[in-house]
């Protein structure tokens, strides 16, 4: 029994355009189902690769700064040192209130009012207005501004109200009323305890 092809009859040419079809197919399946996937997960990974690098140069380019990032830390750490004594927190607020008042007690002055306000809130401050009048003369007035502004913190005097008065002892010349309006550092609310065990875990 003999195998037949049906190509002895054909030319030549018919056989060799069949294999060339052949090849074509073999050649696009194997592209499309081996080469293909597998150039685009190479290109996938060369992505990966390049992105890989890149972070790699970003930390090399981080720790070359690392000495120069820790002396501007350093130097920012210095500087809100002297910001927060122009500007304290306001756990310190009773040195103020002590300090304005002996430097009015200390005056020759008679201390009619002297009065605390609330905190007003602003965004990274609060601003603290202390209501003060007094009885004395236009020197000791202006001897307690003096030493008022030479606070290493920052108290402005607001709304200032002068009045020439002749007191009993013939000593006292003017009623003086103003505000001494200072800043108080808004401190960073603690976190509650939630929050706490949270960033905990």
């Amino acid at each position: 029994m003999e195998f037949r092809t049906g190509l002895e009859d054909k030319p030549w040419w018919a056989a060799a355009l069949l294999g060339l079809v052949l090849a074509v197919a073999i050649y696009f399946a194997g592209n499309h189902y081996l080469l293909k996937p597998r150039q685009l997960e190479l290109q996938n990974l060369d992505g990966k690769l390049a992105e890989l690098q890149a972070k790699i140069q970003e930390g090399r380019a981080a720790k070359a700064q690392l000495p120069q990032f820790r002396q501007e830390v350093a130097r920012l750490e210095l500087e809100l040192d002297k910001l927060l004594r122009v500007l304290p927190a306001r756990r310190n607020t009773p040195e103020l209130l002590r300090r304005i008042r002996d430097l009015t007690e200390q005056g020759d002055f008679d201390l009619r009012r002297f009065t605390p306000g609330n905190f007003i809130d602003q965004e990274f401050f609060s601003e603290w207005p202390i209501a003060v009048s007094l009885d004395g003369t236009y020197h000791n007035l202006a001897l307690l501004f003096d030493r008022v502004s030479r606070f290493s913190r920052i108290v402005n005097i607001e709304g200032l109200r002068v009045n020439a008065v002749r007191g009993r002892d013939g000593q006292h010349t003017i009623s003086a009323s103003f505000t001494a309006k200072t800043f108080v550092y808004k401190e960073p609310e603690p976190p509650a305890p939630d929050e706490e065990a949270a960033a905990a875990e």
